[in-house]
């Protein structure tokens, strides 16, 4: 048997891909795509939250921030995750049984908090003195003033950098598969691998990688053009610049 019969053999089972595709499109995909959506919304509120104590004043609510922050973008991705579902598994059990679903999303909140909390923090601090000093001589508290003012403008510079965290925790969200979900939690990796040994070769897996590709891909390109667009600001309106049609013309 020549090489290529044996990588075709081993990646490109049509009948193997064909076999699992439902099974990505109705379970996979969907779980997916939750875990990284639950995941970046409640990160989101967390890094926030993580990002205006970092800033304060307040050693007290400072420190702490800062202490969060190197854990969690410290520790790799799966031990978190392992730390998390299993180490709250026993307290949590009374609530949703064994069910390590919502753990999984908590562990996947946690790390993304830490890097968009950074990311906050960057864009907010980006962003000049004179736009806060400017609210405040407007009769602005300092509290409306970060909020209405300055952190609207940090998080729009950010944007790019948030849309990539959502492409990070599309791919993070595969580890998951370690905590031991059940067949209707599964995701696109966890799928792809269990008909790959069903199978007896990658093919699943190479679809689950198409799959993760689809997603990503496309994500990736938007932030090119998000962050294009920033930089570049807004086309100039040409029809703003042509003279009225009833000038006088001398």
């Amino acid at each position: 048997m020549d090489i290529w019969s044996t990588l075709n053999e081993t990646f490109l089972d049509w009948e193997s891909m064909k076999a699992a595709l439902p099974e990505m499109l109705k379970v996979g995909l969907v779980n997916t795509l939750i875990l990284a959506a639950a995941s970046v919304v409640l990160g989101t509120v967390l890094g926030m939250i993580v990002a205006v104590f970092a800033l304060s004043s307040k050693r007290w609510l400072r420190w702490p921030a800062k202490i969060y922050t190197d854990i969690f973008r410290g520790l790799p991705a799966i031990l978190t995750i392992l730390l998390i579902g299993q180490g709250l598994s026993p307290i949590t059990r009374h609530w949703w049984g064994p069910n390590p679903y919502p753990l999984g999303i908590l562990a996947l909140s946690l790390i993304a908090s830490a890097y968009i909390g950074e990311i906050f923090r960057s864009g907010i601090q980006s962003v000049e003195k004179g736009q806060l000093e400017a609210a405040r001589a407007l009769g602005f508290s300092y509290t409306n003033g970060m909020r209405l003012v300055v952190i609207p403008q940090g998080i729009r510079r950010v944007l790019p950098a948030l849309v990539n965290q959502f492409i990070a925790l599309v791919k993070e969200s595969s580890l998951v598969y370690f905590l031991g979900l059940l067949a209707s939690q599964r995701e696109l990796f966890r799928i792809g691998q269990d008909s790959a040994a069903t199978d007896g070769n990658l093919s699943p897996l190479l679809l689950a990688g198409i799959f993760y590709l689809v997603i990503t891909v496309p994500l990736t390109h938007l932030v090119n053009y998000i962050d294009k667009r920033l930089r570049e600001g807004r086309p100039a309106d040409t029809t703003t610049l042509e003279e009225p049609a009833y000038a006088d013309h001398r």
